[in-house]
């Protein structure tokens, strides 16, 4: 006979406690992962930071720096003597012609000196008017002596020219005959030697008046020099420019040799960009150049790079056209970027903060636009405010460039609000 067993049923309370159990391990699970997801999440301001896409293509290598324009040509004005500013006629910034007056000085001892000179001068001039009469004097006493030997050396040929037949005929002895000739032939040769005497007194008389004519000469250039002493206290600019500085003051006593004012030219400008010494290096005569003035872009040409190095910074004297626009001006500070090279074919982004070239860094890459993860890249060449990626990442991929390196030891992932 077979027996019908009993089948044994489960106790309510006992499978409501199974129940609550299952739900709060649940529960507790769900919790942990949270706050563990929570513990490697942080969560960032979209104004806070900076997010730039990877580009491929080609890109300029430039160096940026800062400066300003100058003058090519500039002229420092000094003062010749000691003086006295008496009038100041145009300030700094006045645009100025050849003969535009600046200033006006004062020296009564340079004018006392001209008249010195110019006195010395007259008294020389008549000096030599008087020493050309006396010359005209002894000429005419010359020039008479020379007349009376002639008349007398006429009066003795005509003589002998009459005895000489009859001295032949014995009227006439042969001892008056040759007194005669004698007579006629010792005039002549005075009169050879009063004309030659005449003629070395002409030479005489010339270089007199030659070393007169020195003497006038040289006073005329002291007399010049004065007056050009006392033209310069009428200071001009000398050329086309613009008054960049003065250095006087009205009243001011003024040493020789001291600074009253630069002129510089204002067409003719250069550009004196500093650049830092790190990429200076990467700089050559020759290479194009772009100075901007906040107002107009410039192209030029590198000409000079300073060897010398100031504050980590080197010097580059950038040449520019002739032609500039009117925003051109000397003193304006300029922001310079020059073209050291052209990469091609690269991948690359705008460098992030605080990196630097031929490195592995990590940055943060958007999976959305609002979820960032942390990604290994690395760096190559640097190109201006660019750099080269060579691995990590693709052309459309964007990442934070901003400088989060203390977010980075704490969480990999970011949420962008």
């Amino acid at each position: 006979m077979d027996v019908k067993k009993q089948k044994k049923t489960t106790s309510p309370v006992l499978s409501n406690k199974v129940k609550v159990i299952t739900g709060v391990s649940l529960i507790m699970i769900s919790l942990v992962a949270w706050a563990s997801f929570k513990a490697s999440t942080v969560n960032v301001s979209r104004n806070d930071i900076l997010i730039e896409q990877v580009q491929h293509g080609d890109l300029e290598v430039s160096v940026e720096g800062y400066g300003s324009l100058k003058s090519d040509k500039l002229q420092l004005i000094t003062t010749l003597n000691r003086a006295t500013v008496k009038e100041i006629v145009l300030k700094p910034g006045a645009t100025v012609s050849h003969n535009s007056v600046i200033v006006r000085l004062e020296n009564p001892e340079l004018l006392q000196q001209l008249e010195s000179a110019s006195q010395e001068l007259a008294q020389i001039n008549g000096n030599l008017r008087q020493l050309k009469l006396n010359q005209q004097r002894e000429l005419l006493n010359e020039t008479a002596n020379i007349s009376e030997i002639t008349a007398r050396h006429e009066t003795a040929s005509l003589k002998r020219a009459a005895q000489e037949p009859l001295a032949k005929k014995g009227i006439v002895t042969k001892l008056d005959f040759k007194e005669s000739q004698l007579n006629e032939r010792q005039l002549a040769k005075r009169i050879d030697i009063f004309q030659q005497r005449n003629e070395q007194l002409a030479l005489v008389h010339q270089e007199a008046i030659n070393i007169q004519l020195e003497r006038i000469k040289q006073q005329q250039g002291r007399v010049n020099l004065a007056q050009s002493r006392i033209d310069k206290l009428v200071v001009r600019a000398g050329f086309d420019g613009v008054l960049q500085r003065l250095s006087v003051e009205l009243g001011q006593s003024l040493t020789a040799g001291q600074e009253i004012a630069l002129i510089g030219s204002v067409t003719d400008l250069i550009a004196l960009i500093r650049v830092p010494q790190n990429q200076a290096q990467q700089i050559e005569i020759g290479q194009k150049a772009i100075i901007d003035t906040r107002r107009d872009k410039i192209i030029g040409t590198v000409v000079r790079i300073d060897p010398i190095v100031e504050n980590n910074t080197v010097n580059i004297e950038i040449e520019l056209p002739s032609q500039l626009p009117a925003s051109a001006r000397p003193q304006l500070n300029v922001d310079g970027t020059i073209i050291a090279a052209t990469l091609t074919n690269l991948t690359y982004i705008k460098r992030p903060a605080n990196i630097k070239a031929n490195s592995t860094i990590e940055l943060y890459r958007l999976s959305d636009n609002h979820n960032a993860q942390l990604q290994s890249i690395t760096l190559g060449r640097q190109a201006g405010r660019y750099i080269e990626i060579l691995a990590g990442a693709t052309a459309a991929d964007r990442f934070i460039i901003s400088d989060l390196s203390n977010l980075k030891a704490t969480s990999n992932s970011l949420v962008i609000n």
